[in-house]
């Protein structure tokens, strides 16, 4: 801190608390100084004597220009709805994903939605209750891959169900089966996605996969950006009024 003595101020250090200090934080500076240096984490997690990269990743926090650099190397990665890439100059890419971590903006299901209403709700107002494949803002990345195949398992499971389900009406079956064309453009979608990425060479798709890693650490960590849920449709009963 700094006082002033006699008229002239004098830096003195304060007195450190040592019961902070102890052998196994110079594990988590091990790990930060080599994540800073661009170490790739399998390599660290081999240095470290990990069994699992997941337990390396809790080491260390991935900062600000490693999580734009992993940005910028998916940019040639996104797709739109129908499967087909999305060219976008990596500096915008890397801009707009940068606003959107420092905001905390609430990213869609499996993707980002550039629809102007939703984007102003932080993500919570989609007109078409997150139909996302079928709709001309959603553009996704190979980052979303999980979520991906995710979310057409679920669709997958409910479509079963719902056939198997005894006591209903048919109209209110067919209002909550899983769409066949959503099924089939996410399938072909995520096709996609993984075809492109076993095109790069071994060296490429060794860093696609650090950067998604990256990027994927990066997004659960933002405050605020957990991704809404995907709800069949909720029919509207209430009784209309009159004026």
């Amino acid at each position: 801190m700094t006082v002033e003595e006699g008229g002239v101020r004098v830096t003195k250090l304060l007195p450190f608390n040592r019961s902070q200090v102890f052998l196994y934080a110079y594990r988590h500076t091990y790990a930060q100084r080599h994540a800073d240096a661009g170490v790739g984490v399998d390599v660290l997690c081999e240095l470290m004597g990990h069994r699992f990269i997941g337990t390396t990743q809790l080491y260390y926090r991935v900062g600000e220009d490693r999580r734009r650099e992993a940005v910028d190397r998916l940019a040639t990665l996104h797709f739109d709805r129908h499967g087909n890439k999305i060219w976008r100059a990596a500096a915008a890419l890397l801009d707009s994903e940068h606003v959107r971590l420092a905001v905390g903006q609430v990213a869609v299901p499996y993707g980002s939605c550039s629809e102007p209403s939703n984007v102003a709700a932080g993500g919570h107002d989609c007109p078409i209750r997150f139909r996302c494949v079928g709709c001309t803002h959603f553009a996704t990345d190979v980052s979303y891959l999980p979520d991906l195949e995710g979310y057409l398992a679920s669709l997958l499971r409910s479509r079963e169900r719902i056939r198997g389900t005894f006591g209903a009406d048919e109209w209110a079956k067919a209002e909550a089966l899983p769409s066949d064309t959503e099924i089939a453009r996410i399938r072909r979608l995520i096709v996609q996605i993984k075809t492109e990425v076993d095109d790069l060479s071994e060296s490429d798709r060794a860093l696609v996969e650090e950067s998604v890693s990256t990027v994927r650490k990066g997004r659960s960590a933002v405050v605020g950006l957990e991704t809404p849920r995907v709800r069949q449709p909720v029919p509207d009963v209430r009784p209309d009024r009159s004026t």
